[in-house]
């Protein structure tokens, strides 16, 4: 199956209520882990990519063939999207979108309003001539991944939010609500009576950045408030270090990496299993 946009999975989504999780792609056996549990639980995905993990990963047109490589040599047959996570600029969604990314999120909630919007607008109108989704943010998610930082959290204007969706036709909208990047400092406070009023404003599905940590009952209730994308990365960056340091721990004579790095493999692929089915997604490709 080809690469899809996130526009139809999410809309499915959210009128069926259910989440479908974006997975950050790290390397390459984080993508072997997302795709093979993905398959396997019958649930479509979205890969993130952010623009560091790309780099990291030798650039954008190399994420893409590693991923159409995998999904062809696995048999992949679900709906997949490549997504670029937090585009810092409308270049960097064009070179993505040009390296053949189906989906693309300009992050320009950290100016003013208006900023965002032009940006935004000037994305999607690139993006949706050639196929492509685009997800905006408003607010600051706090924490930090990759090249995005940020020391607080400010809560997405449901004003702002439908005036956004409005003037600039975005497929998904990432409002803050008090979730973070990486792991929490405390409980997690989510905004529900601003994500409940922003969800009633259209059908727009929602999407929640800083998806490791929060509560199974927070991740049900977001989902019956119009979240219809989940990120997570966190919880599978732990979970594969944890289980690079027990083999290495276990075994000080290891010194081939598929010894280490397959078994970190497997620990990604049960967590984005175990995500699959908290958000609902299983059976829903």
């Amino acid at each position: 199956m080809p690469l899809v946009s996130m526009t139809e999975m999410l809309n499915k989504a959210r009128k069926e209520g259910y989440a479908v999780g974006q997975y950050n792609v790290n390397n390459l056996e984080f993508a072997q882990a997302i795709l093979t549990a993905s398959q396997e639980e019958n649930a479509p995905v979205i890969l993130g990519v952010s623009e560091g993990a790309a780099r990291y990963m030798s650039g954008m047109t190399t994420v893409v063939k590693m991923i159409e490589g995998l999904m062809h040599d696995l048999d992949i047959t679900i709906p997949v999207a490549i997504h670029l996570d937090h585009g810092s600029s409308y270049e960097k969604c064009v070179e993505a979108i040009g390296a053949g990314f189906t989906s693309v999120m300009i992050d320009a909630s950290h100016g003013p309003f208006e900023d965002n919007v032009a940006t935004t607008r000037k994305v999607v109108e690139y993006a949706h001539e050639r196929g492509v989704s685009v997800e905006a943010e408003l607010g600051v998610v706090g924490g930090q991944e990759d090249d995005v930082i940020a020391d607080g959290v400010i809560y997405a204007d449901p004003a702002e939010c439908r005036e956004l969706v409005e003037r600039t036709g975005i497929d998904c909208l990432a409002p803050a609500l008090g979730s973070v990047h990486g792991p929490y400092k405390g409980e997690p406070n989510l905004g529900f009576a601003e994500m409940e009023e922003i969800g009633n404003q259209s059908d727009i599905p929602l999407v929640l950045h800083g998806g490791t940590g929060i509560p199974t009952k927070d991740i049900q209730r977001s989902i019956s408030l119009g979240t219809a994308k989940i990120n997570v990365n966190t919880d599978n960056q732990i979970a594969s270090a944890q289980k690079v340091r027990e083999v290495l721990a276990n075994d000080s004579e290891v010194y081939d990496p598929r010894k280490y790095l397959g078994p970190a493999r497997e620990a990604v692929k049960e967590t984005v299993r175990g995500k699959i089915r908290e958000f609902g997604t299983s059976g829903q490709a």
